[in-house]
């Protein structure tokens, strides 16, 4: 084949040199037409393809971390039953004992401690089962709570409880039978479930088995859920691999082989240690996305279709291919008919465009007369006109472009030359032993960087507090009575992500306003950081001042959580008479809302002649390094 193809190139090539100049010139534009308009569009199709898997791998993550999320709630309400239940010292004893205990003594227990085990079921509708299996033959069995242990020696999984040591064992199964046998069929005997199994001790004594069950369905509502969806679909895999989902979807649960193909390849990706994988059955195109659940042992699986979103792309790849085809027939027919013209008044065209090299016709080509050459003298017009426009904007674009450099290296000439002057200046202060002022320019300094620097809207809380630090710095020059700044921030928030200058307008409101007309006192301002149970980030900033006024408060209030312009005009007079003062509030309530959303922001809170405190919640996001958030 290498040998024969220089030989098809001399056979093409000689073809081509036989032709006119027209089929030359049509041939030349349709491989430059076409060959980069293929290579364009599968390059923007496979990019397409790529985001869109992308984009379902980062759905299918998110919401496997909501279901994960429900999951967790689920295996907490179970250990907690099974704990509950364990802590009861009589269930215990009665268990535990060699004797038939009297009638009495039954009674209180089945008033007691059995009656508050069967409140916990009671109470958590989505436990199914709670069972206490005695390794005593001694007593009597207690429906539906106590059991012997002989209904459950036959399981499989009960030879494993003496080597877990006291650990939980996480089971699935495809059937809730009953226990008890009472009926020869039961609608629970096809619901699918989830158990949690240990041994209990009493002592070093083993004397039974602790077993809390919930229907999947009730544990993982999403993947068990009654809606169809013929695109997805969501399952959980145990610790051996084995797959458990919602048979009656018509997505995996009437496909065997689709099913069987998702165990195979999510034992392989366990092998591998991925997240994610893309898989074809019957050359239908999947993605499997998995989480784990460590603390039962497993995994929540999502399997997404990718087939109706690649025939979507494919048909319209072939649609955009068959139109530039098209487009490209229908410019070589024009070409070809051009080219006529234009070989045919060649010498006339080549003298005219001469002259309007040499501008003795600087408005076009002087060609008169109907047909083809008064066509083709106004084509040839309009093109100078479109040439002359273009090279216009060029120009204009490039002066444009170059004023903008201008502007920028004139900005960063001034801002170097301040940092430099300020370094100067530093040096002199040092010099002269006033720290001093050495120390008040090195924050002043910090002040500008961080204001001239502004790379994106998001900082971490380290350095807008080091920016309130700087701040407070320079500040404390015009005070005899400096502002003490006190910081009460766990250090493992200290990354979290906060917008840029959210937290220095309330320390300067704070320090302009919070000790108006108060002499010789000591100003304080405390910054404290916490983490609430939704996990939100708390940020309180509270000063020693004056306050303010309950019915200014109120309107200041009023004024920051309006939702227009027009009804915060109230607030004009809020903060000792500064409209600044709530306006700055304000900004930042809004710009918090506006880029984590309206359940976000702040509250102002104070007593009159005590105190000041600004509340602030965000939601907890950490700032990774180059700015990446997660």
């Amino acid at each position: 084949m290498g040998r024969k193809f220089p030989s098809y190139l001399q056979s093409i090539t000689h073809w081509l040199g036989r032709r006119s100049m027209q089929s030359r010139l049509v041939a030349a534009y349709i491989i430059i037409l076409l060959i980069p308009s293929i290579v364009v569009s599968n390059y923007l199709f496979g990019q397409i393809r790529d985001s869109y898997t992308n984009d379902t791998i980062k759905q299918g993550q998110y919401l496997l971390e909501m279901e994960k999320v429900n999951i967790l709630n689920q295996i907490e309400a179970m250990e907690l039953a099974a704990q509950l239940t364990i802590s009861e010292s009589e269930i215990l004893e009665y268990i535990s004992t060699r004797e038939e205990p009297p009638i009495e003594e039954l009674l209180d227990l089945n008033r007691g401690p059995l009656t508050d085990m069967i409140n916990i079921q009671t109470n958590n509708p989505n436990i199914a089962h709670l069972r206490l299996f005695a390794n005593n033959e001694h007593i009597s069995e207690i429906w539906p709570i106590i059991f012997h242990e002989r209904r459950i020696q036959s399981e499989p999984w009960f030879a494993k409880l003496d080597q877990l040591d006291g650990k939980e064992l996480w089971m699935f199964k495809d059937k809730d039978p009953d226990i008890l046998r009472r009926y020869v069929t039961d609608v629970n005997d096809q619901m699918p479930k989830v158990s949690l199994v240990r041994i209990i001790h009493a002592g070093s004594k083993r004397i039974g088995v602790i077993q809390v069950e919930m229907l999947l369905k009730q544990f993982s509502p999403k993947a068990f859920a009654n809606i169809k969806d013929e695109g997805s679909q969501m399952m959980l895999a145990d610790s051996s691999g084995a797959i458990y989902l919602d048979d009656n979807q018509p997505f995996a649960g009437r496909n065997p082989e689709l099913r069987q193909a998702i165990e195979n390849e999510f034992a392989e990706m366990n092998e591998q240690g991925i997240n994610e994988k893309r898989f074809v059955v019957n050359k239908h195109p999947y993605l499997l996305v998995s989480t784990p659940i460590e603390q039962a042992d497993a995994h929540i699986l999502n399997v997404v279709s990718l087939q109706t979103a690649h025939e979507r792309i494919s048909g319209a790849e072939k649609q955009i291919i068959a139109a530039n085809l098209i487009l490209i027939g229908l410019l070589s027919i024009i070409t070809y008919m051009l080219n006529s013209f234009i070989l045919k008044n060649l010498r006339r065209l080549t003298e005219a465009m001469k002259k309007v090299r040499k501008g003795e016709v600087p408005t076009g080509l002087p060609l008169g007369g109907g047909g083809e050459i008064g066509e083709l003298a106004h084509h040839f017009n309009k093109l100078i006109h479109t040439i002359n426009e273009l090279i216009a904007q060029g120009v204009k674009k490039q002066a444009l472009t170059k004023e903008a450099e201008l502007r920028t290296l004139h900005s960063q000439i001034d801002s170097h030359f301040l940092y430099n002057t300020l370094e100067n200046i530093k040096m002199l202060a040092e010099m002269e032993n006033q720290r001093t002022i050495s120390d008040s320019l090195t924050s002043l300094g910090g002040m500008m960087r961080y204001n001239f620097k502004w790379s994106g809207e998001y900082v971490s809380l380290r350095d807008e507090i080091r920016h309130i630090q700087n701040y407070i710095a320079v500040m404390n020059i015009r005070f005899d009575e400096p502002i003490e700044l006190e910081l009460h921030i766990p250090p493992k928030l200290m990354e979290i992500e906060v917008l840029k200058m959210s937290l220095q307008p309330i320390i300067e409101n704070a320090v302009k306003h919070a000790w108006l007309g108060v002499e010789e006192s000591k100003s304080a301002i405390l910054i404290h950081a916490s983490e609430n149970e939704r996990a939100e980030i708390i940020i309180t900033l509270r000063d020693n001042g004056i306050g303010i006024q309950a019915q200014r408060l109120e309107r200041l209030n009023e004024m920051i959580h309006a939702e227009n312009r027009a009804n915060s005009s109230r607030g004009e007079e809020v903060g000792s008479g500064k409209q600044a003062f709530g306006i700055g509030l304000r900004n930042v309530h809004q710009r918090i809302r506006l880029y984590y959303g309206k359940q976000y922001g702040l509250h102002v809170y104070s007593s009159e002649g005590q105190f000041t405190e600004v509340v602030i919640t965000l939601p907890k996001v950490l700032l990774m390094g180059g700015g990446v958030r997660i």
